[in-house]
């Protein structure tokens, strides 16, 4: 095949080095695609032609995009090659007469499309030239045709570079990842398209919200935040609707002409919203619910800054190619924050409390979204017919930015796309078929499946608006200014989504408030979800609950208290994604077959207090998968989680499939192992066990004989989260007086050694997390660091206060000597092996993070002293750790290289005792040494 596509290309550089001047002067770019740019890709192996039969119409290779010209540019790139339906490179085409070497055009206009739609690269060629550009930088419309240029050649070069080509562009080596290898980006100086938009919408919301907060002095916070919220909403919606030729073009830009008094271009947008509500017919643009715009009061200034970023040349967005789950990144960010009023009625813009205590927002990756939509809504319509799938009910009951309904409709599309193209004939099409002649899901075929299918609820009514804009967007994903209008003709162009997706407390009901006549109640938003979605619960309840519920234990102590007596998965301390566990199958349950697709935290797994949410899966449900992660799936590497999908009802013979230790996202498409359910779940506190591996387990099962939990005989504290160190951690080398600390970090220690003495903590209310107690720090203890290759920990007794990167041991009743045997016990050879067979998060043999309730699983052995062997052995290694600990303070001393060798060959050499005394205690073999030292 190689060999046959150099051939094609050398014959197609013949003709066109024969003909180039006469090419020059007469082709146009329609005949330079058809002659020379179509057969040079489809020597390459694509389908450049989609001519394959069997292929679906979603999985097209080669997706050629309809040209509208707008103010002298393309509005669409003219090839999108795909893999799998999924976009690889984008190519752009252009007539031989164009200069592509020197001409920034083109350069800014293909760089634009690739970068709006996230791909790594894309093409600009018009056969005479090509050029390759990295499109991970954001594009400006300064940059010379040189930025971001990766690869340039003219067609005189094609053979000579031959290999090349192959090795990049050829369909085979594209799907295996050719382009992902070839460019491997540094984040230093990129800006990605969702975190620039990002940027914008702030920017915008800051410039609403001041001026709004200033001009009209009557709206109170909630007002303002819902105002500015749903007028950037409408200004997206419609530059979308406009880059995807459904609106004309420069509608909001008309709305800053012939309007000269202050204020009046918000009276010409909201004109333009009220006739987008006609076509559209959208709670978007619904003023009876939004009653406040129409009186608003905007400075013509504000609006046109906004309304010009929005636009070519100031605007990097290609809306044309964005993908509407790119939008929703940002949104998800976006939502983070709130409008707050000052006394003076002066709008500030800050995190909102709860997003702060979490470290910020983390939004669900795509590829997360794709594989649990897939093995959740793909296996319930799996064979199914239109008819049937119009029954299945799909809802993420805490849709945030709406990523899960995003991806469940989308594959939902796709399926309907695939069906209708397979079962109905062309030539015999009704006109009431729920295709188009290109093969495409009319418009009401498109909002029929929308309305029957997606659901969704959240507590935050800011959320639940930007899920339905998103879900409103990818309606309209595909449509032309041709195909609305033949919409138009019967109905009006969206439906309204208040009835599929609504604010509330998905996990508190009407009864929080049994026994109270009168209460006004913002926070709380309790929720009824058979009055919310009668006719779905006519049907017995939601076929699929799919989503990424949130993280953080309950502190309010009257939910705590109505949580206890709702929810049966309740104990101790627990966390909110727990009670949507329950929840969701409470959501399902009366479905045979009924599936929930949860990304959660991966202590769920093994952590004491979940032993209950463990129980309840094992007894209730018929656990399909375990996805466990390797690699920090979300931005803040200290979230480490799993995937669990479940259907109803619990089934006796069921096997439950667990791929573990995932570390790169093709490794979710592994087959993993099946372990009976009945066998799961054994351990005490019903631990997932999820690692297999039967010389490691039985290795273990030796460590575990003689020994005691170390949760069972010490706290293990995570400790003080200080949500903005520069301002409340620093070196000092005097003593500092209150309220600062002598404390410790991770960076901070060693084996047997605190490395940093004069780091101090700012200790007060200000802190985030786990500062309260401080019966954690002030006390001996075993500090332990969350990362590394290996367990790292070392002696306490001077009462320092530890941040969140060391978790705090110590014994519920100890001496000084127990903190020592300890201490050598954790730093040896074979604790570190236990943790890395156990731990949930490791990668390439580092831990990404060590959890608390994997320290709490260490097996420590319980010393005999009736035993003399046992006694000797427990004594010498305290008598080394007592050693290693006063080594280490001398090597920090010493200045003489010689006697630093000297010391460090002491501290190897006591290690090493130290090792062969517990391997001793463990009564390891030496075949299961070699096991332990080979890790």
């Amino acid at each position: 095949m190689k060999q046959a596509a150099y051939n094609t290309i050398a014959a197609l550089v013949e003709k066109f080095s024969q003909e180039i001047e006469q090419l020059k002067k007469s082709q146009n770019e329609t005949e330079t695609r058809i002659q020379f740019i179509n057969p040079f890709f489809k020597a390459l192996g694509w389908d450049i032609d989609n001519t394959a039969t069997n292929v679906p119409v979603s999985q097209r290779e080669v997706v050629h995009e309809d040209r509208i010209l707008v103010e002298g540019r393309s509005k669409a790139p003219d090839y999108s090659f795909r893999i799998g339906g999924k976009r690889k490179f984008f190519l752009e085409a252009k007539k031989p007469s164009v200069q592509i070497k020197t001409d920034f055009a083109p350069a800014y206009q293909v760089r634009r499309y690739g970068w709006s739609a996230k791909l790594p690269v894309s093409l600009l060629t018009d056969f005479e030239e090509f050029a390759l550009y990295d499109c991970n930088k954001r594009p400006k419309d300064t940059d010379s045709a040189t930025v971001g240029r990766l690869k340039y050649l003219t067609y005189d070069q094609y053979l000579a570079n031959f290999d090349w080509i192959w090795e990049l562009f050829a369909k085979e080596n594209v799907a295996k990842g050719s382009l992902d290898k070839f460019i491997k980006t540094d984040k230093k100086g990129t800006d990605s398209v969702d975190e620039a938009f990002l940027q914008s919408l702030d920017e915008w919301r800051n410039l609403l919200a001041s001026n709004i907060a200033l001009r009209n002095k009557d709206l109170d916070e909630d007002q303002i935040n819902f105002v500015v919220q749903m007028n950037i909403n409408r200004m997206v919606f419609l530059r979308n609707c406009e880059d995807r030729n459904v609106a004309p073009y420069n509608s909001l830009k008309d709305c800053l002409r012939n309007a000269k008094e202050e204020g009046s271009y918000f009276k010409n947008l909201y004109t333009l919203f009220k006739e987008a509500d006609q076509k559209y017919n959208s709670g978007l643009f619904d003023f009876e619910k939004d009653a406040l715009s129409k009186n608003l009061l905007i400075d013509n200034k504000v609006l046109s800054t906004i309304i010009s970023e929005l636009y070519y040349p100031k605007s990097p967005y290609e809306f044309s190619v964005i993908g509407v789950e790119i939008l929703g990144t940002a949104y998800e960010r976006f939502l983070g924050k709130v409008i707050r009023l000052t006394a003076g009625h002066q709008a500030k813009v800050e995190e909102k409390p709860e997003v702060r205590k979490a470290g910020g927002v983390f939004y669900t990756p795509q590829y997360i979204v794709e594989y649990i939509v897939k093995n959740t809504v793909g296996k319930l319509i799996e064979g199914k017919t239109p008819e049937e799938i119009a029954k299945v009910k799909i809802c993420d009951p805490a849709c945030g930015s709406g990523s899960f309904l995003l991806g469940a409709y989308e594959y939902l599309l796709d399926y309907h796309t695939d069906w209708y193209n397979l079962h109905y004939k062309k030539n015999k099409r009704a006109k009431d078929s729920p295709i188009n002649e290109d093969g495409k899901l009319t418009n009401s075929c498109k909002k029929q499946i929308l309305l029957n299918n997606i659901f969704g609820v959240d507590l935050d009514a800011q959320a639940v608006e930007v899920t339905k804009l998103s879900l409103l967007m990818k309606c309209m994903e595909g449509e032309t200014a041709a195909s609305l209008q033949a919409a138009l003709t019967f109905e009006r162009l969206l439906p309204t989504l208040d009835n599929n997706i609504q604010s509330g407390n998905s996990l508190i009901d009407f009864d929080f408030y049994e026994g109270q006549m009168d209460f006004v109640e913002k926070k709380i938003k309790p929720f009824n979800w058979k009055m919310a979605f009668p006719q779905v619960f006519k049907q017995g309840g939601f076929d699929a609950v799919i989503g990424n519920p949130p993280y953080g234990m309950v502190e309010s102590d009257n939910e705590k208290k109505y949580f206890q007596k709702k929810y049966i998965i309740t104990e101790g301390r627990f966390d909110k994604f727990e009670l949507f566990i329950e929840k969701g199958f409470k959501l399902i349950k009366a479905k045979l077959g009924g599936k929930l697709g949860f990304i959660i935290p991966s202590p769920i797994l093994t952590n004491v207090y979940s032993r209950k949410v463990r129980q309840f899966l094992l007894e209730k449900t018929s656990i399909n998968k375990i996805v466990n992660f390797n690699m920090p799936v979300f931005e803040d590497p200290t979230v480490h989680t799993c995937i669990i999908i479940f259907e109803t009802p619990y089934n006796s013979l069921n096997k439950i499939n667990i791929i573990n230790k995932v570390s790169v996202v093709n490794d979710l498409d592994i087959t993993g192992f099946e372990i009976d359910q009945t066998d799961f779940g054994k351990a005490d506190n019903y631990v997932f066990d999820i690692f297999f591996d039967p010389e490691a387990s039985s290795l273990i099962h030796r460590m575990q004989l003689n020994s005691i939990e170390l949760g069972k005989i010490c706290y293990i504290r995570q400790c003080i989260k200080t949500g903005n160190d520069e301002i409340y951690v620093k070196k000092s080398s005097e003593k500092l007086p209150e309220p600062w600390k002598l404390t410790l970090k991770g960076k901070s220690i060693s084996r047997y050694e605190i490395k940093e003495n004069d780091i101090y903590l700012k200790y007060g209310d200000w802190l985030a997390r786990n500062w309260k107690n401080k019966s954690f720090y002030e006390t001996p203890k075993i500090a332990i660091r969350e990362t590394g290759n290996k367990i790292i920990a070392t002696l306490d007794l001077d009462n320092r206060y530890f941040l969140s990167s060391i978790y705090a041991v110590y014994f519920i009743k100890q001496e000084e000597s127990d903190l020592m045997y300890l201490l050598g016990l954790l730093n040896s050879n074979i604790l570190t092996f236990f943790i890395k067979i156990i731990a949930l998060n490791l990668t390439e043999g580092a831990f990404t993070k060590v959890r608390t309730n994997q320290l709490s699983r260490l097996p420590i052995h319980k010393i005999d002293f009736s035993v003399k062997s046992e006694k000797s052995a427990h004594d010498e290694i305290i008598k080394n750790v007592d050693l290693l600990l006063t080594l280490h303070q001398d090597l920090q001393q010493e200045s003489n290289k010689s006697k630093q060798e000297t010391l460090k060959g002491r501290v190897a050499y006591s290690t090493q005792r130290i090792d062969e005394l517990v391997y001793q205690l463990y009564g390891l073999t030496e075949e299961e040494i070699a096991i332990v030292e080979g890790m």
